[in-house]
Formats: C-alpha cells, sequence, structure tokens
C-alpha cells in the first residue's frame, strides 16, 4: 500500500477508526456531553453519577479512567478530607465534543426517524 493512496485511508490506524474507537462504549460520547452540557466542563463523580441514569460506579470510573488516559478528560484531585476529585474536558475534549454536540443534536431533530428503527438485539428499548 502507497501512502497517500486510498488504501491509506483504510489502515487499521487511520484516523477515521481511531475516532470511532473512541465510541467503542456508548458512555464515552455520553460522559462528555454531559460535562459539557450540564456541568461547564468539570464535575464530581457523584455529579456525573447522578447525571447518567443507568451507568453503574463501576462502568463510570472505568470509562473516566480511559478518557483520562486517552486525553480527553483530566482528573484533579483537592486537598481536602476525604478527598475530592474532579473531572475536566481537556482541550483535546472539548474539540472531540463538537462532533458529538451535532450528533446528539441530530438524533434530537430526527427522534421520530429514530423511532421507526428495526429493534436491534442489543438494545435495551
Amino acid at each position: 500500500m502507497k501512502v497517500g493512496s486510498a488504501d491509506a485511508d483504510w489502515r487499521e490506524d487511520c484516523a477515521p477508526r481511531r475516532v470511532l474507537e473512541l465510541f467503542a462504549t456508548k458512555w464515552t460520547s455520553m460522559i462528555l456531553h454531559t460535562l459539557n452540557a450540564r456541568h461547564d466542563g468539570a464535575a464530581r463523580t457523584g455529579v456525573l453519577l447522578r447525571s447518567l441514569p443507568g451507568i453503574s460506579k463501576k462502568m463510570l470510573t472505568q470509562s473516566l479512567r480511559e478518557m483520562e488516559s486517552s486525553g480527553l478528560i483530566s482528573r484533579h484531585v483537592q486537598a481536602t478530607i476525604p478527598p475530592a476529585v474532579e473531572y475536566r474536558l481537556t482541550p483535546l475534549g472539548l474539540r472531540f465534543v463538537e462532533p458529538i454536540e451535532l450528533l446528539y443534536a441530530w438524533g434530537r431533530a430526527n427522534s421520530d426517524a429514530l423511532d421507526q428503527l428495526g429493534r436491534r438485539a442489543t438494545s435495551r428499548r
């Protein structure tokens, strides 16, 4: 495969595949959206847990760790007793939340069409 060829656009480490990896779990986009839309880019763990119905504490913790390691959010420990942990969108997270907000807006505007989709076996609806 030649660099710059059409085949190079589909290799395993191409940008579209790397973006889709960020959506590997449904919670990544929902956490970013919640941080951005409901909490001005920063929130503590408990606040996020209450803001995301259906997520378990374990799944939230796991998702936050993955998002921190990928650079979408940063973790800030406050020197209080007990220590308070706040998660904040990074500059990369702020850039990544833009297309997420577009997708969410599209979903709200097209909810009737989404309601007409056939039920998927993995869907909770």
